[in-house]
């Protein structure tokens, strides 16, 4: 499924878990004008901790948390907020990133990358 956004994200999971506005905004101690306004993407998306809590709340999958959080850095105009601290303590990390955008990897490169570190866990 497409989403618009991290907004359009949150309030279609939401509503397909049958939570209020202001019961998921109890949850995550915040009020409801502030979650509506995350909602409606007038606001920033959450800080990692509520993401994680959020992510708990809606029952993600991986995938759908990892979608989540791709949608929260997108609107922050940065990296997913779960992979500053991973890329920023492996130097090697930022050394492949800019290796990979010189030589402009494409999807396809990529996507192999991803599949050979996917068959390590057997």
């Amino acid at each position: 499924m497409t989403y618009a956004n991290f907004g359009d994200f949150i309030s279609r999971k939401r509503i397909e878990k049958k939570i209020t506005i202001r019961k998921m905004a109890d949850m995550l101690g915040v009020s409801a004008p502030f979650l509506t306004d995350v909602e409606k993407d007038r606001r920033n998306p959450f800080d990692i901790e509520k993401l994680n809590q959020l992510a708990h709340i809606l029952e993600l999958t991986k995938e759908e948390k990892d979608e989540m959080l791709n949608l929260a850095g997108k609107k922050r105009k940065a990296v997913a907020p779960d992979l500053p601290e991973y890329i920023m303590q492996r130097d090697y990390v930022s050394a492949a990133l800019r290796t990979a955008r010189d030589l402009d990897a494409g999807e396809e490169e990529w996507q192999r990358f991803v599949e050979e570190l996917r068959k390590r866990k057997g």
